[in-house]
């Protein structure tokens, strides 16, 4: 079906630009969750100097591109669909509210069965929570979507506890136990036991998970990335026009400006120690990898409209149309891979052989998806989802 056709529809036409973004998004969360052996911190115990320096400089570099950043795409691109099918719905005089409330419960069905197998690791059960954000704001205007966007993203509740310990040397965190939640977990995946690890991993690896994501101001940021994605999807600044290029020009610079100190702040007030390092170094941690991950974003865009680029990264638009079946699948081989009731290299994959893994698995995915989408309009996961999606619809 032609662009022209889908607007007289009612439908907003795909852009190949978002398809290809999303895919760079899973690719390199792939990448990064392969290094961490998707939560299962175990690494050959002796290893050759010269391959120690290589881990070294692999690790660096992945996290340093990617940590914390690839999710926050991957929000911001929550947010984006969430638009486009509010206003596919719109269009025809519909309200997408209830049907997306009905979404989310589809997604925690979804973030169940991927947490099953990616220990404390899950962030779509994340996604689920903070989802509500988009409901309750669905009919705001613009101003107000950006204003609350940007509230969410100062990190306002770390920001509360590091003035409530200025003010009160004896103020404490309130201690969320993560670190004893992710021991167990550790204890239950080294023992070996699928039925056990499953089990685990659902129930206490879920909480684990959710609540690591509240010490780390990710619930927080999530919710404003989801929101500022759906701004981003009401001003249409994802269309290649000539005045949407020059913005992202200009978010290019400023974000890269804004990284520098930040995260030289972020270094500093985190070496404190101190309630106040921990509080306010997590906000300037998510403000340094926000500007980063608008880097990220913007060159991206810009880099798209040049086509050799576009050609050479063609493959992340297959990879990204089938960004929830690509995410679940690469926990279920990740731990096939690296734990004990599969294949076990995690004691024998150093964070140089990891990436090769990661590398080869998303090539992997890539040929599935080409494949896939030569025969289906949406892969196998995308499917279900829409279909229960809009159960009791012609849709």
């Amino acid at each position: 079906m032609n662009n022209s056709s889908e607007q007289l529809i009612g439908k907003h036409p795909r852009i190949e630009a978002v398809d290809a973004l999303r895919g760079f998004a899973v690719m390199a969360i792939l990448l990064v969750h392969n290094l961490e052996h998707f939560i299962f911190p175990v690494y050959p115990a002796d290893s050759p100097g010269w391959l120690n320096a290589l881990d070294q400089g692999v690790f660096n570099v992945v996290f340093t591109l990617f940590a914390g950043k690839a999710y926050a795409i991957f929000a911001l691109l929550f947010g984006f669909t969430f638009y486009i099918q509010s206003d596919n719905l719109k269009r025809r005089g519909g309200d997408f509210g209830c049907r997306f409330l009905w979404r989310l419960v589809l997604l925690a069905g979804f973030a169940t069965l991927n947490a099953a197998f990616f220990p404390a690791g899950d962030v779509l059960l994340l996604f689920v929570v903070a989802g509500l954000v988009l409901f309750f704001t669905r009919n705001w205007s613009d101003g107000a979507i950006l204003a609350a966007a940007v509230v969410f993203l100062l990190q306002p509740v770390e920001w509360y506890y590091c003035i409530a310990a200025l003010l009160n040397p004896a103020h404490r965190l309130p201690d969320l136990g993560v670190g004893e939640m992710y021991a167990r977990v550790a204890e239950y995946t080294k023992a070996g036991n699928f039925g056990d690890f499953i089990l685990g991993n659902v129930t206490l690896g879920q909480k684990a998970s959710l609540l690591w994501a509240v010490n780390a101001g990710r619930f927080v940021q999530t919710a404003g990335l989801f929101l500022l994605g759906f701004y981003i999807g009401r001003k249409q600044l994802f269309a290649a026009t000539e005045k949407n290029l020059r913005f992202w020009v200009k978010t290019l610079i400023v974000s890269a400006i804004a990284f520098a100190p930040l995260y030289t702040l972020r270094e500093l007030v985190t070496d404190n120690g101190a309630i106040v390092g921990q509080t306010a170094g997590t906000a300037l941690d998510m403000w340094q990898k926000l500007a980063f991950t608008l880097v990220l974003v913007a060159s991206f865009i810009l880099l798209y409209q040049r086509r050799k680029f576009s050609a050479a990264v063609a493959g992340l638009r297959f990879y990204g149309r089938m960004s929830l079946t690509n995410y679940i699948s690469q926990s279920v081989i990740g731990a096939f891979v690296y734990f004990p009731f599969g294949l076990y290299l995690a004691p024998r994959c150093g964070y140089t052989a990891s990436l090769l893994v990661g590398i080869l698995v998303f090539l992997l995915q890539v040929r599935f998806c080409k494949w896939w989408l030569g025969r289906h309009k949406q892969g196998p996961l995308e499917y279900i989802w829409h279909k229960w999606t809009w159960i009791g619809t012609d849709k």
